[in-house]
């Protein structure tokens, strides 16, 4: 993708108008990338799912037309693309333009980790960090103080996974601890289709259990070895200035309430009562850990970070609970 962005700038430079479409000025992946870019530049798009750049965007969209995984792009940049295949990235571009609809709606898929997953309007298009925290800080194998959170992935028996959404994070649980039985719970009945679609598509429906319900409503007195979430967070202030790519998504899977962290609150409330004593909350919080630590001033909360966040997500063990 560094090719891309650099390719993309050099053929830009000192130019004042978009190529005509049908003209034959647009032939390869790669002159369909850089009119995307200039469109959404034009555009003013805003990037926030699962994408944080206009090059990336539009290239997850040729990619998603061509059927091609977008690590692929760099490998077919400049192969000629047919007059069939054109219109239909013409036409992804003008839509996403033209209804700012996050490009993930528009072609039914969403990648996280790698691994597609199919998404439409009935959840949240999935971007959360914990998919990279599952990888980096729980195999056993790490260095730092992280690395020791969960010392034998093959040891985890049960996983729950709250405000499951698309079914994506409890997918990738399933990955990471091969041995565990995992629960998702959503309160959409519309998310869970998704979900479910999404589980049939992995052939997990012998190990991923999906529930509707509240929080932890729907599971009895279970308890599990590890909790992940990725709940609605954004605050009062944050609802009002969503951008209109993140107004199409569900409102309830943004909505914490006044300070962000309504639904946080909940779940370390009741977490101790679902957890087995040497069990774990990862749970991710975006900007509200000032909010979180204020309401929590004596909980332990180990702060995690990724490639892309500081502090945005949370580990507490059942111990501290």
């Amino acid at each position: 993708m560094a090719k891309a962005r650099k390719a993309v700038a050099r053929r830009g430079a000192g130019q004042t108008r978009l190529p005509k479409v049908g003209s034959g000025e647009l032939l390869t992946l790669l002159d369909f990338l850089r009119y995307a870019v200039s469109r959404f530049t034009e555009a003013k798009l805003v990037f926030a799912h699962g994408t944080t750049d206009p090059v990336a965007e539009a290239a997850f969209i040729v990619c998603a037309a061509l059927h091609l995984h977008p690590d692929q792009f760099e490998t077919f940049a400049t192969a000629r693309v047919t007059t069939i295949e054109g219109r239909k990235i013409l036409d992804l571009i003008a839509r996403r333009v033209t209804t700012r609809k996050p490009a993930a709606y528009l072609v039914n898929k969403i990648y996280l980790r790698g691994l597609p997953f199919y998404v439409d309007e009935r959840t949240i298009v999935p971007r959360s960090f914990i998919g990279e925290l599952l990888d980096d800080h729980f195999a056993g194998d790490g260095d730092d103080e992280a690395g020791s959170l969960i010392s034998d992935p093959l040891a985890v028996e049960s996983v729950l996974d709250l405000c499951t959404g698309s079914g994506c994070l409890a997918i990738l649980a399933s990955r990471n601890f091969p041995n565990a039985e995992i629960d998702a719970v959503d309160i959409s009945k519309d998310a869970l289709e998704v979900a479910a679609r999404n589980v049939g598509d992995y052939g997990l429906q012998d190990r991923l259990t999906l529930y509707r319900g509240d929080l932890f409503k729907p599971l009895g007195g279970k308890r599990y070895d590890l909790i992940i979430s990725n709940p609605p967070y954004v605050d009062a202030e944050g609802m009002a200035g969503l951008p209109r790519e993140c107004r199409a998504e569900p409102k309830l899977a943004f909505d914490g309430g006044a300070d962000g962290i309504d639904v946080v609150r909940r779940i370390l409330d009741e977490a101790a009562a679902h957890l087995t004593p040497q069990g774990g909350l990862l749970c991710e919080v975006g900007r509200c850990r000032p909010q979180l630590e204020a309401a929590y001033p004596h909980l332990p909360l180990l702060w995690l970070d990724t490639e892309d966040s500081e502090g945005e997500v949370f580990w507490i063990a059942a111990s501290d609970l």
